[in-house]
């Protein structure tokens, strides 16, 4: 290896596993020195409860789709199990790093301290960390007076092109000798799961497949927890690791809206990219919502732990088949669409009674698209502790009757209900001990009796909350919240 103090630079991966519209790598490479492409498996974050297989899986495919990429450079991704800073330590050891590039994170406490940290190390080491705005979200705005129009802007930007810029990636034979010296990560993954694999490639095909032809039922299908698996996007994990960049596909879809005959449903798949840039950005200026309600009147609100509850819950044995069925299904797949992870909170903080606090590592985990900016707002928001929202407790026979008409989503996640007919798929608590003998199926055994009342804890949920309504503080926080996140002619992003 060259040991001499040759200046070099360092792309740091983050949630940025891309080659195209990445500025870390565009930026780096218009600085014309060899460059070094890192992801570091930080123990920290492996041992955080808010990560599990899934997540470190999809980044390890994401990376062996990069490798793939960058082979014809004769180059791939320095893949180490550390953390950051004892690894550029180690490096310094070989050369004189001049810049690392990487984008601004909007993740957990824990991501944020560790960046507090490595700015301080690069300031004390000559490193100039130069950090990039990712996805049209701002660091250190106070209000929202210009941010549509900001987010915007960034969003019709021109993409940075991979392809236009040189490349001075630092070489296969350097990278082996640098494996001997650090602790390198097995990348291989198992194929036959039912997560969706993680990768730029991936994530292409599924933005190709959606604007093919899916994309035509996207509001007919979005609430429905079978349809929407084919009906939406399917993009939120290529998203939320950064396999694709926002604006790579809002570039995308505003171009397939020009030749279009159903713009209505790009329209409507757009402004959802809007939408949840606003939580992220939300999130990025008020980070305390990963342990505590926004609003500080909330924080008074004091829920009894329920052990036995929250198993059931995460175990999908409440005795509600479409609550039921989808905590299954979020278990084996990593998927949920929206107003299905909308229902299972509210059974959660509402019929269940329980903290949001509460299942926010467990939802972490099953998410495959974990995303820490959309995670803790979401949860606070379907909780109904923000003081600005709505509240809406959704009813699990109600939505199961409109969004699973004949149940098929409930009978592929709860097999021991498969031969209940359809008059009692939605509560098979109502079958009589006749009928029970008849389909040969015993409530209790073979399928949990409900393990609440929804109409009664829907009730103390409903007087509980709104009663909180009144409450001087949470007015108070709510009109700073307000006055803080709103945006200017808001048009219902809360």
């Amino acid at each position: 290896m060259n040991t001499k103090k040759e200046t070099v630079n360092i792309v740091w991966f983050k949630r940025d596993l891309r080659l195209q519209d990445n500025e870390a790598i565009y930026n780096a490479a218009k600085a014309s020195r060899p460059t070094l492409l890192l992801y570091v498996f930080e123990h920290s974050l492996i041992e955080d409860k808010h990560y599990s297989e899934r997540h470190w899986n999809f980044i390890k495919q994401s990376i062996v789709d990069l490798n793939n990429q960058l082979a014809p450079y004769n180059t791939k991704v320095l893949s180490v199990a550390s953390e950051i800073i004892p690894v550029i330590s180690t490096l310094q050891q070989f050369w004189k790093i001049e810049s690392v590039f990487s984008h601004q994170e909007t993740g957990i406490r824990l991501t944020y301290d560790r960046d507090k940290a490595f700015s301080r190390f690069c300031k004390n080491n000559l490193i100039q960390w130069k950090e990039n705005i990712n996805n049209g979200v701002f660091r250190g705005i106070e209000n929202r007076e210009t941010w549509r129009e900001d987010w915007e802007s960034y969003m019709i930007a021109p993409i940075f092109d991979f392809t236009s810029v040189s490349h001075n990636f630092m070489s296969m034979e350097t990278i082996a000798e640098l494996e001997k010296i650090f602790q390198p990560v097995d990348l291989h993954t198992h194929n036959n799961t039912s997560f969706q694999p993680g990768g730029t490639t991936k994530g292409l095909h599924y933005l190709e497949s959606f604007f093919a032809e899916r994309y035509v039922n996207y509001n007919a299908h979005i609430s429905k927890p079978l349809e929407a698996r084919t009906g939406c996007s399917r993009l939120s994990p290529y998203l939320a690791w950064g396999n694709l960049s926002v604006r790579q596909v809002i570039h995308y879809a505003l171009e397939k809206r020009k030749t279009s005959s159903n713009k209505k449903q790009i329209d409507a798949f757009m402004s959802r990219l809007k939408w949840q840039a606003h939580f992220i950005q939300k999130f990025e200026m008020e980070d305390v919502m990963e342990f505590e309600s926004i609003n500080k009147g909330y924080r008074k609100l004091k829920k009894q732990i329920a052990e036995a509850y929250q198993i059931a819950w995460k175990e999908g044995k409440t005795g509600y088949p479409l609550v039921d069925a989808c905590m299954r299904c979020l278990k084996e797949t990593g998927y949920l669409n929206f107003r299905m992870r909308a229902l299972v909170v509210s059974f959660f903080t509402h019929n269940l009674w329980q903290p949001w606090q509460a299942a926010t590592a467990h939802l972490s985990q099953m998410f495959l698209d974990f995303e820490p900016g959309i995670h803790f707002p979401q949860l606070q928001m379907q909780a109904g502790e923000t003081g600005i929202n709505t509240l809406r407790i959704y009813n699990p026979v109600k939505n199961s009757v409109a969004h699973d008409p004949k149940g098929e989503f409930i009978k592929k996640w709860i097999p021991e209900l498969s031969d209940i007919p359809e008059n009692f798929i939605h509560e098979p608590y109502l079958m009589t001990p006749m009928e029970q003998k008849m389909y040969d199926f015993t409530l209790g055994e073979d399928y949990p009796l409900p393990i609440v009342d929804i109409q009664k804890t829907r009730k103390k949920a409903s007087d509980t909350l709104w009663e909180l309504r009144k409450d001087p503080l949470v007015q108070k926080e709510s009109f700073r919240i307000l006055k803080k996140h709103t945006l200017p002619d808001r048009d219902n992003l809360n």
